[in-house]
């Protein structure tokens, strides 16, 4: 789990969302797929009350273990785990969107918006499809790095299967142990209107849509959709 954390550093991403938190002053929190909980720990501020939740055992685990990790609830479990609890700010991080199907999309959606009070503020990202990131993420060759548990080879493969959705294949082999561990996936790069109705029909209002993390607003060459909307 430390690879994730080295992989993924706390940085602009975070402080965007924490400042948002600062900003509208938000009490109750909710991180949505808070993967190893390097985020959500930090929203964990005196007064606040913040849930993270994750599909993981093993990362909610290592969120637990973290400094900082007793100050937030954690729960184990899908969106349809997220409690009644009048949440005033609710975050998606690590572009958790993407690993979401259209039918668990909406159905995410929807269960945040019953969690939350009217007002309240909603806040995620993904990737931009018109940027097609995918296209440079297939890397027959393999390359080595230094890792805390050693030499570890990497390689990569991204097709997209249908229109929309990229399937990744993560090839990572540890020279140590001789252990190869294969990450097999599908990425959802929804277009901008998609989004905009898919929140709509789940009561949310877009108030922004930024196109990197100092609030640049989106333009269509951006690789980035960063989104804040409000419950009605």
């Amino acid at each position: 789990m430390d690879l994730y954390d080295i992989d993924d550093p706390d940085g602009p991403d975070h402080d965007f969302y924490r400042s948002l938190a600062d900003e509208i002053g938000a009490s109750s929190i909710l991180d949505l797929g808070c993967g190893t909980g390097m985020l959500t720990v930090s929203l964990a501020l005196a007064g606040r009350d913040v849930i993270g939740v994750d599909p993981s055992g093993a990362m909610l685990a290592f969120a637990h273990a973290r400094p900082g990790g007793d100050r937030v609830d954690w729960i184990k479990g899908d969106s349809t785990a997220i409690p009644n609890a009048d949440f005033d700010y609710a975050v998606m991080t690590g572009n958790v969107a993407q690993h979401l199907g259209q039918e668990e999309w909406r159905r995410a959606l929807g269960d945040l918006r019953h969690g939350m009070r009217a007002g309240s503020t909603l806040a995620f990202e993904t990737r931009n499809p018109l940027a097609r990131a995918w296209d440079c993420w297939s890397s027959p060759e393999q390359s080595t790095r230094a890792t805390p548990h050693g030499p570890l080879v990497e390689w990569m493969a991204a097709d997209e299967i249908t229109p929309g959705t990229v399937r990744i294949q993560a090839f990572n082999l540890f020279l140590e142990t001789g252990e190869t561990v294969v990450e097999d996936f599908d990425l959802q790069f929804r277009e901008l209107d998609a989004i905009h109705a898919d929140l709509e029909s789940a009561s949310f209002t877009v108030e922004a849509v930024y196109g990197d993390w100092n609030r640049t607003l989106f333009q269509e060459d951006a690789s980035l959709m960063v989104f804040v909307a409000t419950a009605r």
